[in-house]
This record gives C-alpha cells, sequence and structure tokens, in this order.
C-alpha cells in the first residue's frame, strides 16, 4: 500500500513556502521540507487499510540538460519536477528497484496554466485498485497498462479539511478516466470510469487526492484511495 501511494504521488506532490523557484505557488520546489500524508487504501465491501508516507524535498539537479527539483519518497520512489510558464510537471522518475531514473515523454503535467477554472490536460493512468475476483490476471492494471485520464481545474477557490488543518484558496482538480474491461461471459465488456479528485493550496501544495475506482458487477472488486495532508515542515 505504502509504494502505491508512492505510485499515486509522484506526479503530486507539493512543498512550502521557503525560496525556490519563481512561480511554485501550488507546488513549492524548494529542498529542505518534509511532509507526512496519511493513506486509506478501500476495497469495496472490506475494512479500509491505512498507512503513512513521508515526502522529503532534495533539492536541484541537472535533468538532460536542464534544471529540475527532485523529491524521495520513503518508499523508495524519486522524481524530478520543473515550473515554468506552461506550469508544472514531472521530467522523470526512479522507483526502488530501478537502476537508473526513467525520463517522462512527454513531461507529465501536475498543473497545467493557466490557473484558472476550466483549464484541461491529459496525463496516462492505469487502474490502482480494480481487481477481478476470480479470474488471471487479477489486477486489471497488468491488461490495461497504460490509458488518458483527463485532467479539468474545477475551482480555484476551494476549501478542503485534512488532518493537517484547513486550506482556502485551493486549486481543485477532476480527473475523469474511461476504460473498457472484460466482466465476464454473461456481461461481457463494460465501460468503467475512474476519477481522482486533487487538491493544492498556496505554499502548501497538494493536501488531499482521493482516486475512485468503482467495481462494475459482483464479479469484480473495486475501491478509493485517499491521501491526507497529516503535518508538513
Amino acid at each position: 500500500m505504502r509504494a502505491l501511494a508512492g505510485v499515486l504521488l509522484c506526479a503530486a506532490l507539493s512543498g512550502c513556502d521557503r525560496a525556490g523557484p519563481e512561480g511554485d505557488t501550488f507546488f513549492p520546489l524548494a529542498p529542505g521540507h518534509r511532509w507526512v500524508y496519511s493513506t486509506s487504501r478501500h476495497f469495496e465491501g472490506t475494512t479500509p487499510q491505512l498507512d503513512e508516507l513521508v515526502i522529503e524535498t532534495r533539492g536541484a539537479e541537472e535533468v538532460v540538460g536542464e534544471t529540475a527539483w527532485r523529491r524521495r519518497t520513503d518508499t523508495g520512489a524519486t522524481y524530478w519536477v520543473r515550473v515554468d510558464e506552461t506550469g508544472i510537471y514531472r521530467v522523470a522518475s526512479r522507483h526502488a528497484l530501478d537502476l537508473e531514473r526513467t525520463r517522462d515523454d512527454p513531461v507529465r503535467y501536475v498543473l497545467k496554466r493557466p490557473y484558472e477554472k476550466g483549464t484541461t490536460w491529459r496525463v496516462s493512468t492505469t487502474a490502482y485498485m480494480l481487481e477481478r475476483r476470480n479470474a488471471t490476471p487479477r489486477h486489471v492494471s497488468t491488461t490495461h497498462k497504460s490509458f488518458p485520464m483527463n485532467y479539468k481545474i474545477v475551482s480555484t477557490d476551494a476549501a478542503v479539511q485534512v488532518p493537517a488543518g484547513e486550506f482556502t484558496g485551493c486549486v481543485q482538480l477532476e480527473g475523469v478516466a474511461l476504460i473498457r474491461v472484460w466482466v465476464d461471459a454473461a456481461f461481457g465488456w463494460r465501460e468503467m470510469p475512474l476519477t481522482s479528485r486533487e487538491w493544492y493550496c498556496p505554499a502548501v501544495g497538494m493536501v488531499k487526492l482521493v482516486r475512485s475506482e468503482p467495481s462494475p458487477s459482483r464479479f469484480m472488486v473495486g475501491g478509493d484511495y485517499t491521501i491526507e495532508l497529516l503535518a508538513f515542515d
């Protein structure tokens, strides 16, 4: 579960208000910060599985000839982020078992400018929660390794309550992806919506993420994955 949280946050992590690259209000990139997130993995009909995830900023490095800002999770994932006039985006990542970092081509936007209601962009994703009950391969991600999720800024003045406190003036995103999954011979193919809701707040960054992957039938199981900010310094 901690590894899953690291994957979900790999393109959605934040900082605080120390000096950093200009223009990173909703995703500060300065070194020397530490965030603690609570994670809840809740499959339908089961008790939520709870854990924590810690992220630290590690400073700037050169990636493909340009400066990028490095972040690392306590699950062993490292990723590199840039910010410019087009928005905030990830340019490379390396997971715990990887020997080398992998370049994002194309880059993966976290927030696309302008930071206004209605701004849209697209990012590739996979299924994190959906599983087949009595069939193989069990995890839907093995057959649907990558598909697009369409993001939209739905508010630039949202309020959100998490264990770390109440935050206002936040940018709220909604992401929607549709995938077609073979359920069984009786039900055939089903089109399924996967959604993501995210909140990015001034001088803090991402404070909450809710990924929802409901099951389309009794032959599959789905659920929600929630990440909330506990503390930052």
